[in-house]
């Protein structure tokens, strides 16, 4: 599995990295911009993200303008969002209408902080990313 952890608070970055790598190979981005980028090169070079987790609420680019930018992109190469990558949304937030929000730019799940690995795990396996 080949994931994308992008999110601005550092801590918050290295502990999901810490437990993605056992999974795959495992890129983070500090902030939207980076994510957009890291994208964009993996899909030129036919090595497509498996998962991407984004923080909702990241100065400058927004998780939520991040995932409908991937999904534009998925979107141009003739990729459905059900079958393009997997994307789960990440927020300290507890509002209904952010999860609301989220699902409608076509997010795949959408996870509370602190991220708890055993939620985490059981979406990996749901999306058949990891046995």
């Amino acid at each position: 599995m080949k994931s994308l952890i992008v999110e601005d608070d550092f801590t918050s970055r290295l502990l999901l990295q810490t437990f993605l790598a056992r999974y795959g190979e495992c890129h983070t981005a500090a902030n939207g911009d980076e994510a957009i980028s890291a994208f964009q090169l993996a899909s030129s070079q036919t090595s497509e993200y498996d998962l991407v987790c984004v923080d909702i609420l990241m100065p400058g680019l927004n998780g939520k303008e991040v995932v409908k930018r991937v999904r534009d992109l998925e979107e141009r190469r003739g990729v459905l969002s059900s079958q393009g990558v997997k994307i789960i949304m990440t927020t300290g937030l507890n509002d209904t209408r952010e999860v609301f929000h989220s699902f409608k730019v076509l997010c795949d799940a959408y996870m509370r902080k602190p991220i708890h690995t055993g939620t985490l795990l059981g979406h990996l396996r749901y999306y058949n990313l990891v046995e």
